[in-house]
């Protein structure tokens, strides 16, 4: 959790994840979309993002912000 790899795999995620996010809550209706509902739910959708990086150390502690072990997992 503390490493370079962590914090970029973990933004990258949450970047990902915001951009996501946006396009399918602004995509669903640009003209009627409340912008403070779109720019709120892109936010929690980046903290949970984030959140769950913080959780793949639990069970997966080498230095990636994934769930998936080195190897894939097989």
């Amino acid at each position: 959790m503390w490493t370079r790899k962590f914090w970029k795999d973990a933004s990258e995620r949450a970047v990902r994840t915001a951009a996501g996010v946006a396009v399918a809550t602004l995509g669903s209706g640009l003209l009627v979309t409340d912008w403070v509902t779109a720019l709120s739910t892109t936010g929690m959708a980046v903290v949970a993002s984030l959140l769950a990086s913080l959780a793949s150390q639990l069970p997966n502690p080498d230095g990636s912000a994934s769930f998936v072990p080195p190897g894939g997992g097989s």
